[in-house]
């Protein structure tokens, strides 16, 4: 089993974790949002140095590579490149939208009825970047950016039995998409860089990893500047 360091930025709160022996043995998450530049370096070295590794020791850095936050995203993936370049070992990558699947399943989140799990990352107004996964966690259908209206997820949530949609952008979706029968569950949240082992595990078996020079993030839109409307 490799020790792998765990990288989490794609959203408002970043997290980093160490894993060894197929478990998690220490995490850091942050208290307060968007603080990925100022914390993801030093939540890294204080886990390191309280395990008494350094980066050497770990076989792979695992980072979230999206969708998600521009900016979380850019400093997640340029931290692991940085480590992986530096200590001249392999850098991985998952699935932001993976990440929250799991954790649905890690964290007890999925009734025992649940049909799909449906994680949703906020894109602001009533968008969301999301995809359709099964209770155990494998994904069902593409990634893609969808606007919410009530006709959203019709198929899935009328299927009977319960439906959990999960992530940062799963409670302003509940007002639009909780008339349906399958009695749809909205859980809040952001993804953790503790619930990356088992998505990053299935990458080390694959042994996909990934180029540190050209690797870039998965932002699914292209990010665009706008100007203030607040003249100096």
């Amino acid at each position: 089993m490799p020790r792998l360091i765990l990288i989490e930025t794609a959203t408002a709160l970043c997290s980093a974790a160490l894993a060894e022996d197929g478990r998690i043995v220490s995490y850091r998450e942050s208290e307060q949002p968007r603080s990925q530049a100022a914390l993801t370096a030093p939540f890294i070295k204080e886990l390191l140095d309280a395990q008494g590794w350094s980066v050497k020791d770990c076989d792979a850095v695992c980072v979230s590579m999206g969708p998600g936050s521009y900016t979380g995203l850019r400093v997640g993936v340029s931290t692991a490149k940085g480590l992986c370049f530096g200590a001249g070992i392999p850098l991985l990558a998952v699935g932001t939208l993976d990440i929250l699947a799991a954790q649905a399943v890690d964290e007890g989140l999925v009734q025992p009825d649940c049909r799909y799990i449906i994680p949703m990352i906020d894109a602001r107004r009533m968008e969301v970047y999301t995809a359709v996964f099964s209770p155990e966690g494998e994904q069902l259908t593409p990634t893609q950016p969808q606007v919410i209206g009530p006709d959203s997820f019709a198929e899935y949530l009328d299927a009977g039995g319960s439906v959990l949609l999960l992530g940062d952008g799963a409670l302003k979706c509940r007002d639009t998409l909780g008339g349906h029968s399958s009695r749809p569950d909205f859980v809040q949240c952001c993804p953790k860089a503790s619930s990356m082992l088992r998505p990053a595990m299935a990458e080390w078996e694959k042994k996909n990893w990934r180029d540190v020079a050209y690797f870039e993030p998965f932002y699914l839109k292209q990010f665009v500047a706008t100007v203030g409307k607040k003249m100096l």
